[in-house]
């Protein structure tokens, strides 16, 4: 059986997609998130980022985001997509103690991602976040390496990944305030493009993945944004891909989740940050599980440098111009609305 969506009235302008039967994790029946996972321990997973991000009009909801360097941190379009200020919670697995707060009001979204229209699944669903101040690493606070380009249109057939979050363990759970994670499986592009009912959505900067070994094992609510990753070739972790949409018929159905592919989009990386994310395992030296190795023979740019490369969807966030996208979207009140939602 295809996977349906939640049908949303048409707004004239508003990107369309053949087979739109795929929703996000924020909005997808069943208000469930990690599922089927385990808690993560402290230090696990130091690339984790919790993100909340503020609408002009006070809502509040929640994705998550990995760091990747010392001042940028990698997450889904849709997550920073209409929001004037944004709080990101570093090394912690509970979120109410976490290792550092920081908020930041600057993102760049990808160039063809429409902000118009944010509650409304769409491809190339990735954008970076400039931290207000540089983060010092520690031990629980570390970044994650970007899949290399050589591997963007990488075959995860069967392969073992990981993806993490907060948030519900099943459907109509209480929220947990600790960090879980669960294995997927990679799927092939086409067999997720079938099962979606040939959506273009589902595109070759896309990744799938299904359950591990439990029918339920999924992404869901608040995960958008998070890391998946993989033990890669010289045994060090990449995030392949950033947690982007699932089926519209629940998040713990048979469906396969859908990521969007980092090691796409190292152009646009290094124009809007000046750093090279790219790298080779020959070259990679003892590696970390992070992306400092690339960033030896690369130059930082200033602010204004990044703001003069960035385009129409690159914001220093202000009420006026992300309320203006922000009228059409449908995802708001699918979200959590409060910190005690959350």
């Amino acid at each position: 059986m295809w996977g349906y969506i939640v049908l949303v009235l048409a707004v004239a302008g508003a990107p369309a997609f053949a087979g739109d039967d795929l929703t996000f994790p924020e909005v997808a029946r069943g208000a469930a998130r990690i599922v089927s996972g385990w808690e993560a321990q402290e230090g696990q997973i130091p690339h984790q980022i919790s993100l909340r991000m503020v609408t002009p009009g006070g809502g509040v909801s929640s994705c998550g985001a990995s760091l990747i360097h010392h001042e940028w941190a990698l997450t889904a379009a849709h997550c920073t997509a209409a929001r004037v200020s944004l709080v990101l919670r570093f090394g912690t697995v509970n979120l109410t103690r976490p290792a550092l707060i920081q908020e930041s009001t600057e993102y760049y979204n990808h160039p063809s991602y429409n902000e118009a229209f944010p509650g409304v699944v769409q491809p190339n669903d990735i954008g970076v976040i400039k931290l207000r101040r540089p983060v010092e690493y520690t031990d629980l606070i570390k970044p994650v390496r970007i899949q290399r380009s050589a591997d963007k249109d990488k075959s995860y057939d069967r392969v073992q990944l990981t993806a993490s979050g907060w948030g519900l363990l099943w459907t109509q759970a209480t929220s947990p305030e600790n960090l879980n994670w669960v294995y997927l499986l990679g799927v092939e592009n086409s067999y997720c493009r079938v099962r979606y009912g040939f959506s273009t959505i589902i595109q070759d900067s896309t990744i799938c993945a299904s359950a591990y070994n439990v029918s339920s094992q999924s992404t869901c609510q608040g995960d958008s944004g998070g890391p998946l990753t993989v033990v890669d070739v010289d045994g060090q972790l990449s995030v392949v891909g950033v947690t982007s949409f699932v089926s519209a018929t629940g998040c713990h159905t048979d469906f396969p989740a859908g990521f969007i592919r980092a090691g796409y989009y190292h152009d646009r990386y290094y124009q809007l940050t000046g750093i090279n994310f790219d790298w080779d395992p020959e070259e990679a030296g003892s590696g970390e599980g992070s992306s400092e190795g690339s960033n030896e023979n690369s130059t930082e740019s200033s602010n204004e440098d990044s703001n003069e490369s960035s385009n129409e969807n690159s914001h220093e966030s202000s009420s006026e111009s992300s309320s203006e996208s922000s009228s059409e979207s449908s995802i708001g009140s699918s979200e959590s609305t409060s910190e005690e939602d959350k």
